[in-house]
């Protein structure tokens, strides 16, 4: 199989997205601040969503896979990733010095199934089947256990948007160090299924972050203390990758992969777009897609204010040579080749532009140029696409985009066309 994502806007061949599950069944009135969620979600009417939103890809030719089905199959083919994941999920930092061991022996004897349900949807006490009454003489942790309710493995709702745990730029992935410790487990389980499952075993691609060996495992535990999600990263085409530096992906990391990039020659510039951090645009995809070849979806109001630097490969030791550009629009007109981009705005007076980009009316997701997915409620927005030639295909949203998250961030792209 061949994988590789070339631009944004090029015929999508293959995505990886994950259905809404166990995790999600878990998020209470209580505890949604905490994994970075605004509300609880109807599940079953999220599925039904999310199904429909597969649906539309799939007559479109788009082949979808399930993430949780391929970490399962990923378990099931290697003891030795299987092995690994349990070592790096439950650690002492995350489960605890003494009951660590404990922990691994019980996820060890789970069949590969059921052991990526709980790696994603977590795992209480009482599902865990501890003895902790044997445990209580050993372990603190165990001790102070008073309801079986309590989680000795997080749920990660956040698996819901597969692009930003990890992020295809042209021949390669980078597996991201999450911004909010909510997240960060997420990597583990992508790693895994690159690292492990069969479809991805003989396949001739790059780890920009980390940069991993043929020999490698997914060591990832000392990632540093730097982030970078993969929402606020569009490889555009012609050798270009736009990069957010948001809330939560900082120029340390923005370098590190921009190193990549050129070591490998996979791309020729990185454009680090300086934004605003706030939770209403938390990435970069929350305010700029793309549409078509020239077209593009922003919300003026943050768009108006960013900043564009330019990395390219640096000269005389210099790891990069750096430009700060007039205006970000000028510069992904003059990355792409085109005079000048068409530029669609987030719809409606400035009440209703508030609200459809908190809607994600700028959060697309392109099947081929000029194709795009978006949800229904953002009828201003959808109305001026529409109106530019945008072919917009809709799909409900009413508990998806709670999470808020459109079809750009419940999608990672494996192959994309280029332009």
């Amino acid at each position: 199989m061949t994988f590789g994502v070339h631009s944004e806007v090029g015929r999508l061949r293959k995505v990886m997205v994950h259905r809404p599950e166990l995790s999600l069944q878990r998020l209470t009135p209580s505890n949604h601040d905490d994994l970075l969620f605004d509300d609880v979600l109807w599940v079953e009417r999220a599925q039904y969503e999310h199904d429909q939103f597969v649906a539309r890809m799939r007559e479109r030719g788009v082949e979808v896979f399930l993430l949780q089905d391929l970490l399962g199959e990923a378990l099931a083919a290697s003891e030795e990733g299987r092995r690994r994941l349990i070592e790096v999920t439950a650690s002492p930092f995350t489960v605890g010095l003494s009951m660590v061991d404990e922990v691994r022996a019980l996820l060890w004897e789970m069949e590969p199934t059921r052991l990526a349900t709980h790696l994603i949807g977590g795992l209480t006490v009482a599902e865990s089947g501890l003895d902790r009454g044997r445990l209580r003489s050993s372990s603190v942790i165990a001790a102070a256990i008073d309801d079986d309710s309590m989680f000795v493995l997080p749920p990660l709702p956040n698996t819901l948007f597969t692009r930003d745990s990890s992020c295809w730029m042209y021949g390669g992935v980078s597996i991201n160090p999450m911004f909010w410790p909510a997240r960060r487990l997420e990597a583990y389980n992508v790693a895994a299924i690159y690292r492990y499952h069969p479809m991805f075993a003989e396949a001739d691609f790059e780890f920009w972050y980390p940069a991993l060996g043929d020999d490698a495992r997914f060591d990832i535990e000392d990632f540093g203390r730097a982030s970078l999600e993969g929402g606020d990263v569009q490889p555009i085409g012609n050798g270009t990758v736009l990069i957010g530096m948001s809330e939560r992906s900082q120029a340390r990391m923005i370098e590190q992969v921009a190193r990549a990039l050129f070591s490998q020659g996979a791309a020729e510039r990185v454009v680090a777009v300086v934004m605003t951090k706030d939770r209403a645009h938390m990435h970069l995809d929350t305010v700029f897609t793309m549409l078509d070849r020239d077209a593009v979806t922003l919300y003026p109001r943050v768009m108006d204010q960013v900043r564009a630097i330019s990395l390219r490969p640096g000269i005389n030791g210099a790891p990069f040579h750096v430009t700060e550009e007039k205006d970000f629009l000028s510069t992904v007109a003059d990355a792409l080749g085109v005079p000048e981009l068409r530029v669609i705005e987030t719809g409606g007076d400035a009440y209703q532009q508030e609200r459809e980009q908190w809607d994600d009316g700028n959060n697309v997701v392109a099947l081929e140029p000029g194709v795009v997915i978006a949800y229904e409620r953002n009828t201003h927005t959808i109305a001026k696409m529409r109106a530019a030639g945008i072919e917009v295909i809709t799909i409900e949203g009413f508990e998806l985009g709670k999470g808020r998250g459109g079809g750009h961030c419940m999608t990672c792209p494996f192959e994309r066309d280029a332009l």
